[in-house]
């Protein structure tokens, strides 16, 4: 018998006795935790699960993972039992990878899952980020990360305690006319940043949904706006020292809890100033950055496809990928089984929260914030 073999077999009476303790103690899979690395190691694909099957999860997410090369839908987690057969019988997943919200806890003993990647309102992530994390599964995390800086820290440390890789779902640094932009960031093609315009949004007409109420995360500037806030970010490879910000309504009657338009400004340090938007009630879809020696665009720069750009010298930025959302869940699904670090991680989009918290905070007091 191999050293690899004996090894294997070690772990899975690990496990078997880890399920027996958890049965006969009580003790939640909160707990404790088992690592899987050398099970993961082995797989050339890895299992994925959806935690919330709504818009996002089945237009976007489910058909994507039908054309990865790393990663394959294996399981869901749903409070909706109608849902089920009809994702059962269209991606054939087994009765044994179907999960409630309340049972999210058990995938811990399902090997078929590797990740778990939470598809929920915003303010529900923190809360199923963790009960993921406690699993022993890699996390997946929709952007915005969290309502606070503070949830995204519990996200964080719950990720590191279990051992698991933690990203978030920010698809346009996986695209590559972006990654061009923030390559250009650092190189500088064009001399010195100077200032910077970034605007994201479109006109919703819903007036009974999640996003807009303010104890579920929502907001333009939560959903929308962080668009426009990462850009400034990864534009300019610096962090902002300062923001001011205005939010207004066309809509009184609807956004009774939360911003229909955020206007902002940021500055960063060498003298940059940043203009963002975010609006429910406009489309915006805009991105240009402007330098001493000439300057470029990304329009659109945050659009499910066909985002490109070109620059004042000509130079096109016109990469096209099959599905972005492919290219992310791959990125990070070879960054677990390479065990290498991922791209975008949680203390990327905790950055965007915290700057998200001083924006509101700006708007509420009216003066500038300092970072």
């Amino acid at each position: 018998m191999t050293r690899e073999v004996i090894i294997i077999v070690v772990q899975i009476c690990v496990i078997m006795k880890r399920r027996k303790f958890i049965q006969t103690s009580g003790i939640g899979t909160a707990s404790l935790f088992i690592p899987n690395i050398l099970v993961r190691r082995k797989k050339e694909s890895l299992g994925v699960a959806l935690v919330g099957l709504g818009y996002y999860s089945s237009d976007l997410l489910a058909p994507a993972l039908q054309q990865t090369k790393h990663c394959h839908l294996a399981g869901i987690v749903t409070g909706g039992k109608s849902k089920i057969p009809i994702w059962q019988e269209k991606y054939g997943i087994p009765d044994q990878n179907v999960y409630h919200y309340d049972t999210i806890d058990q995938i811990a003993d399902n090997p078929d899952i590797d990740v778990i990647y939470i598809v929920l309102p915003t303010g529900l992530h923190a809360q199923y980020a963790i009960k993921a994390a406690n699993t022993g599964k890699h996390v997946w995390c929709e952007k915005p990360m969290a309502r606070t800086a503070q949830e995204c820290q519990d996200i964080i440390d719950a990720c590191y305690k279990n051992r698991v890789k933690l990203s978030i779902g920010y698809r346009m640094q996986h695209e590559p006319n972006t990654q061009t932009v923030m390559h250009w960031a650092h190189t500088q093609p064009y001399g010195k940043i100077r200032t910077i315009k970034a605007e994201a949004g479109y006109y919703d007409g819903r007036t009974d949904h999640w996003k807009l109420k303010k104890e579920m995360g929502g907001g333009a500037m939560y959903d929308m706006g962080v668009y426009s806030l990462n850009a400034m970010r990864y534009a300019t490879g610096l962090e902002p020292i300062a923001v001011t910000a205005q939010q207004s309504t066309n809509r009184p009657e609807i956004f009774t809890e939360v911003d229909e338009t955020t206007i902002f400004q940021l500055e960063f340090p060498e003298g940059i100033l940043a203009n963002g938007k975010t609006s429910f009630g406009e489309s915006l879809n805009d991105l240009s950055v402007q330098c001493e020696r000439g300057d470029y665009y990304l329009r659109p720069f945050q659009a499910y496809s066909g985002i490109k750009g070109k620059a004042s010298d000509g130079t096109l930025l016109n990469q096209v990928i099959p599905n972005q959302q492919a290219k992310q869940m791959d990125d990070d699904a070879l960054a677990i089984m390479e065990q290498k670090d991922v791209l975008v991680p949680g203390e990327e989009g905790m950055r965007d929260i915290t700057i998200v918290e001083a924006i509101y905070r700006s708007a509420k007091l009216g003066e500038r914030v300092l970072l």
